[in-house]
């Protein structure tokens, strides 16, 4: 018996609001929620469902009857079809009022906290172009669109060096401009998918796991200076050697040129031997009179001069005055433990990458900074009351967890000790706000700032000073 199509069509609806992920929201005749993924709040469309559950919607706009004046051309061809940058075609003063009413909106709703007056969102200068860092992945079977899949002509060459398509794993879309970092970006990798094509170097196929190409990454640093890896599926130096003294030649403004032989199932390189090919193993980001080396391994934050203006919010709201104990929780590489250095007493970093711990030690000797100490280790195991005692009471705990907030094991040391001031830095604010929840017996928020680190996305940054409540 075949399945009854339970998808509907909703006419004439206004998309009134922006949700999360990205999607707009808009709301049903039987008063549903409708998730829609392709429109702007103010626009009047026709929606074709393409879920169903029991409290809501998730639909796509077939139809536009009316276009909201929040919308502007994208500027990027690969628009609709790429996952990245879902929020292109919104003007960027509007994205910035969304990740602001989202930041609000996640902290009253889920943390259920008193909220001082919110400082408007900071915008960044820079909305394309801005990330120093890019991940481009080689396929042999590329995406097709919609119309070369309905030309009957035959397609000679399918190779790609791309993005993943949204939600699947083994399927690469081609690129051919990004505007998402500078030049020379779009050069190399165009020029190294042209080069390698002609050439007969095998490209990537996920799913048979062969071919010898599987990724390109590109760091350019705010110095200039530039990082390219190539990931290779098995060595075949001849074919190596070709492609990297290719590269090297082509573009003889790259100043670290590496590669990685990775014969995983994934293509992450964490666990990998990197090699250095040409140039230095490394390349040098610079904030405020601070150098930090970063390798093909390190964290950093990813867009360069928006991290720089992060970093002094923190830095103000912790209100160092040089004879503070800060804690540094999720260090990463070190860089805010750092930034702060030079106002505080003592600046105690933990983190649970050991690389990254070992990066923070180098950049701290390098910078000349001897009033910070680093430790490696999974938080809630090191954070304990022997460390404590160890390192000292902090007056100031600065916090930039990942994307899944601090374990609770860690928000309960943070009561047990007390500090006079938090600075929670977060990348997501519905976490923020259910750690914010738990804190606030003790806490009282006094500052938020939410900061714009990634325009044209829905991703929003957000920094909130805790005072230890009176009495």
């Amino acid at each position: 018996m075949a399945r009854k199509n339970r998808r509907q069509i909703f006419q004439n609806i206004e998309v009134v609001d922006a949700g999360a992920k990205g999607k707009s929201i808009a709301k049903a005749p039987d008063g549903k929620i409708i998730f829609v993924n392709n429109a702007v709040p103010g626009d009047v469309v026709d929606i074709q469902t393409i879920k169903k559950r029991k409290a809501f919607y998730e639909g796509t706009a077939t139809t536009f009857h009316k276009q909201s004046d929040k919308r502007t051309p994208p500027v990027c061809d690969h628009f609709g079809t790429c996952g990245g940058c879902k929020w292109q075609f919104m003007k960027y003063e509007h994205q910035l009022e969304y990740k602001q009413n989202e930041v609000i909106n996640n902290l009253i709703r889920l943390g259920k906290i008193e909220l001082p007056e919110v400082t408007p969102i900071l915008g960044s200068k820079d909305q394309f172009f801005y990330r120093n860092k890019m991940e481009f992945s080689f396929s042999e079977s590329r995406w097709l669109t919609k119309e070369e899949i309905e030309d009957s002509s035959e397609i000679n060459n399918r190779n790609a060096l791309g993005f993943h398509i949204p939600g699947m794993w083994d399927k690469i879309l081609d690129i051919n401009t990004c505007h998402l970092q500078e030049d020379p970006s779009n050069a190399i990798r165009n020029k190294v998918k042209q080069f390698a094509t002609e050439h007969g170097l095998p490209f990537y196929n996920a799913r048979k796991q062969e071919g010898l190409l599987r990724t390109l990454m590109i760091r350019i640093a705010s110095t200039k200076e530039i990082m390219v890896l190539v990931q290779f599926f098995y060595e075949d130096k001849e074919k190596r050697e070709l492609l990297l003294d290719y590269i090297a030649e082509e573009f003889p403004e790259i100043t670290s040129l590496q590669y990685v032989i990775n014969s995983k199932g994934n293509d992450t390189i964490y666990d990998q031997d990197i090699i250095c090919y040409s140039g230095k193993d490394h390349i040098q980001e610079e904030m405020e009179g601070l150098h930090f080396k970063i390798n093909a391994k390190s964290f950093y934050q990813t867009n360069s001069k928006q991290a720089y203006e992060l970093y002094k919010i923190t830095r103000d709201f912790a209100g160092l005055t040089g004879e503070e104990t800060v804690y540094d929780l999720y260090t990463g590489t070190g860089t805010i433990a750092q930034f702060v250095a030079k106002k505080a007493k003592k600046v105690i970093g933990v983190e649970a990458v050991p690389e990254a711990i070992e990066d923070a030690k180098e950049n701290a000797k390098r910078n000349q900074i001897d009033n910070t100490t680093f430790y490696a280790g999974d938080m809630k195991k090191v954070f304990t009351k022997d460390f404590i005692a160890q390192n000292g009471y902090p007056e100031v705990v600065i916090t930039d967890p990942p994307r899944d907030g601090m374990h609770a094991d860690v928000v309960e040391q943070l009561l047990n000790i007390a500090p006079e001031r938090i600075v929670y830095v977060s990348c997501n604010s519905a976490t923020q706000a259910r750690d914010l929840a738990l804190l606030d017996k003790s806490y009282t928020v006094t500052k938020v700032q939410p900061v714009d680190m990634f325009p044209q996305t829905y991703h929003v940054e957000n920094v909130v000073l805790l005072e230890k409540r009176k009495g």
